[in-house]
């Protein structure tokens, strides 16, 4: 019987992406048809469910910390194509676009992503244990990136407003990747052992068979659908959000939080499966990563595309986002400076978050 009900789960997990960008599929000719309306955010979930679980088999694969990179990097990908797409279409009016993007993904998974995963993990198993020697070296350089791109550009004065000069935007986007660079390199060659889980022995998924490369490989196909379906749908379901916004009189900025909840959900989802299994390791590497990937190449390609095709370009953020930007890093410095954390450190961060999305919504 089990063996039948694997095979049923398996084949789900297949059909699960096809099926949601087929309907992305329906989307992009009908986008305002009503069974297209009704079918987006089942599909959406479906295809949020399938790409963690084939990330998990591309990660039992080629093992940690690669599968983790993996997600990171898909998402990410996708996620500058769809800033750099709305930044072509919108000119002058999406200015702030990347910055919206690029704050709200720092607040969400610094905060959300890392309070559900803390407050997860210690209601399951009390205390859990990560390495420090990586996360903190990666939350070291995300402090460094994120004030690079986001708050020098309001305190800099060759150019007017929250804005950074052709050459000053040209720095930024080179440090930023250097940056992400050495950070990769750290993680996956010279200290890999940093970001690698203690094995647990209750853990089943370490003593499992790892896939063959033929299932790999069909995984990481089927992972590149399912996020761009995942993409694609909160794209096409944007003019609805927007319009939800506008009746309940919220700041534009709001679609923006939005959108990068939507396309953060399926690392959010791996990170807190991650938690619960007791393999915290793993989700700090799905969150710190992730963050340092959204900008370390986010950057680099969207000050080229800025620079090359003269498109405006808003980095600066206000000082209430700055401030809460600041009290994230301060906070996060702090619950993860021992490598040991509970259910306490989760609950400060999802506080900072909730004050996030409330003051997103009421400034």
């Amino acid at each position: 019987m089990a063996a039948p009900v694997r095979m049923l789960s398996r084949m789900s997990f297949i059909a699960s992406p096809l099926l949601s960008a087929l309907v992305l599929s329906s989307g992009l000719l009908w986008p305002n048809h009503a069974l297209f309306l009704w079918l987006a955010v089942p599909s959406l979930v479906l295809a949020v469910v399938s790409s963690v679980h084939h990330a998990e088999v591309i990660a039992h694969k080629v093992g940690e910390p690669y599968g983790t990179l993996v997600l990171a990097l898909a998402v990410t990908v996708i996620e500058v194509a769809l800033v750099l797409s709305m930044m072509l279409a919108g000119g002058a009016h999406a200015a702030t676009v990347p910055r919206d993007t690029i704050y709200a993904a720092v607040m969400i998974i610094c905060n959300g992503v890392v309070g559900v995963c803390l407050l997860a993990g210690g209601l399951r198993h009390k205390e859990q244990l990560f390495r420090i020697e990586g996360t903190g070296s990666g939350l070291a350089a995300l402090v460094v990136m994120s004030t690079l791109v986001l708050v020098l550009p309001s305190l800099t004065t060759s150019a007017p407003g929250a804005n950074y000069t052709a050459s000053q935007l040209i720095f930024v986007a080179a440090g930023s990747l250097v940056l992400w660079l050495v950070f990769v390199f750290i993680q996956t060659v010279r200290h890999r052992d940093y970001f690698l889980p203690a094995q647990d022995v209750a853990d089943e998924a370490v003593h499992a068979a790892p896939p063959s490369r033929h299932m790999a490989w069909l995984s990481f196909a089927l992972l590149m659908v399912a996020l761009v379906a995942v993409v694609g749908l909160a794209k096409l379901l944007s003019p609805s959000l927007e319009s939800l916004v506008r009746r309940w009189e919220a700041p534009p900025a709001v679609v923006g939080t939005l959108i990068a909840i939507i396309v953060l959900a399926p690392e959010t989802w791996a990170a807190f499966r991650a938690a619960q299994a007791n393999r915290l390791q793993t989700s700090m590497n799905l969150a710190i990563g992730s963050a340092l990937a959204s900008i370390g190449l986010t950057i680099p390609l969207v000050v080229l595309a800025a620079v090359w095709l003269g498109l405006p370009l808003t980095l600066g953020l206000d000082p209430k986002d700055m401030a809460l930007l600041a009290l994230t890093f301060l906070v996060g410095s702090i619950t993860l400076a021992s490598g040991r954390t509970n259910l306490m450190q989760g609950a400060i961060h999802l506080v900072v978050f909730a004050a996030f999305l409330f003051l997103s919504f009421v400034p």
